[in-house]
């Protein structure tokens, strides 16, 4: 069983409490539901976020950028880092103002960052990525050269600390009386899978091979992130 995270002074949501969970199961959750995460670090005073592609295994995270980074080769220097990723599941239309809302699920997550190094570690980290996303298809393509994967700044953080938040339902707050000819409710949204549109130098009858199969068209993308992660 995973243990739950503890939360601190850093990671306790004091601001609608209530939404918050610290339960390991609600952290992974909304991490395996997405692909884009934001690393926020200070550098020489000044306050940076990176929007990136990241992936988790068990309590650790990975995400990577070009190995000329600044902001790779700052984030792998140990610095205390805090990421987040957040899911935008509907806007909430109340009969005041005020009261208008969304929907979402968030996490926070605090921990310091470490380059991975080596040609191995960074070739297994960078087909764990791929088959995180297409299953199996790392042994469809041919492998990387030594080269490609210099090319890469892989960084890897265990997860110190996590909090989540999420709100769901309708409006919140006591209706006003003369706005009772107001519509009020909640319009969901979601991200879906497309239709999907092969590349110009594609043989003409060649398929989509066994590791595109969880991309249904219509399909919710993160239900698909999700199951691929095991959720």
């Amino acid at each position: 069983m995973t243990a739950d995270f503890t939360p601190t002074a850093r990671s306790k949501a004091r601001r609608k409490p209530d939404r918050a969970a610290y339960d390991a199961a609600e952290v992974f959750a909304i991490l395996d539901a997405g692909v884009l995460c934001h690393v926020g670090h200070v550098l020489d005073g000044q306050p940076f976020v990176t929007p990136t592609t990241y992936w988790r295994e068990g309590r650790k995270l990975y995400w990577h950028g070009s190995a000329a980074s600044r902001m790779i080769k700052a984030q792998a220097s140990g610095l205390p880092v805090c990421l987040t990723v957040s899911h935008v599941d509907g806007l909430v239309v109340a009969r005041s103002g005020i009261s208008h809302s969304m929907n979402y699920r968030s996490v926070m997550v605090f921990g310091r960052a470490r380059e991975v190094e080596g040609l191995e570690a960074k070739r297994r980290a960078m087909g764990a990525l791929i088959d995180r996303l297409y299953p199996g298809r790392s042994t469809e393509l041919p492998p990387a050269h030594d080269n490609e994967i210099k090319q890469i700044g892989l960084v890897e953080m265990d997860i110190e600390e996590a909090s989540a938040k999420r709100r769901t339902g309708g409006p919140n707050g006591a209706a006003d009386l003369a706005a009772d000819a107001v519509w009020a409710g909640v319009i969901p949204i979601t991200t879906q899978v497309g239709r999907r549109m092969a590349d110009a130098g594609t043989g003409a009858g060649l398929q989509p091979s066994a590791s595109l199969a969880p991309y249904v068209e219509g399909a919710r993308f993160d239900d698909v992130l999700a199951a691929l992660a095991g959720g």
